[in-house]
């Protein structure tokens, strides 16, 4: 089963570093649309990998990605064949050398994750459980602001959306299952923060 239309993760991590070459800044409109701007999974890994990665200390980045995160899941869930997203949104750049370098990053774990990914428990990634995904990225979303008093801690909120996007691309039910864990992690930190 591919992971993308290339064919895995490492793929689009080299489509996402060509879209930024030779470029000072990079917008999300730009990684949007090396990764496939309708596509719910597809989506969600780029917006997962974008809190995963180093770019995640950048102040103010979780929470505007967590407020993408839930505007696609509620337009999803309302049977939106299309994704709206504002401007401000899509405008947002971060410098090109730390995009690069943050891919850099991403790149040296693709390869091993593109030979454990695989489809299984195909349930849990279609019909009924498909919705409940979606609700999954809300929570995680939802989540995410408070991270944000911890610094990196928002990285599990990052793997959780990455596992779930990834997964939905896959059809691979067990990350589905990893990203309720990883959710687990940082809803546990918000809670430790909190109290």
């Amino acid at each position: 089963m591919k992971v993308d239309e290339d064919g895995n993760l490492e793929a689009l991590l080299l489509r996402l570093r060509e879209s930024g070459e030779r470029r000072s800044r990079v917008s999300v409109a730009c990684m949007l649309q090396a990764t496939g701007e309708r596509s719910f999974g597809p989506m969600i890994l780029l917006l997962g990998l974008l809190v995963l990665s180093p770019l995640s200390g950048i102040p103010g980045l979780p929470t505007a990605v967590a407020v993408a995160v839930a505007l696609i899941t509620v337009q999803l869930l309302l049977g939106r064949r299309y994704f709206w997203l504002p401007r401000w949104f899509l405008r947002r750049k971060v410098p090109g050398k730390r995009f690069d370098q943050a891919l850099g990053v991403l790149l040296r774990g693709a390869r091993p994750i593109d030979r454990m990914v695989k489809p299984r428990l195909r349930w849990l990634t279609r019909g009924p459980a498909f919705y409940l995904c979606a609700l999954l990225c809300l929570m995680i979303a939802l989540s995410m602001p408070p991270l944000e008093l911890i610094p990196f801690a928002n990285s599990l909120a990052g793997a959780a959306l990455s596992c779930l996007g990834l997964s939905l691309i896959a059809r691979d039910g067990l990350l589905a299952l990893f990203s309720l864990v990883c959710f687990g992690g940082a809803l546990a930190l918000v809670l430790h923060a909190l109290l």
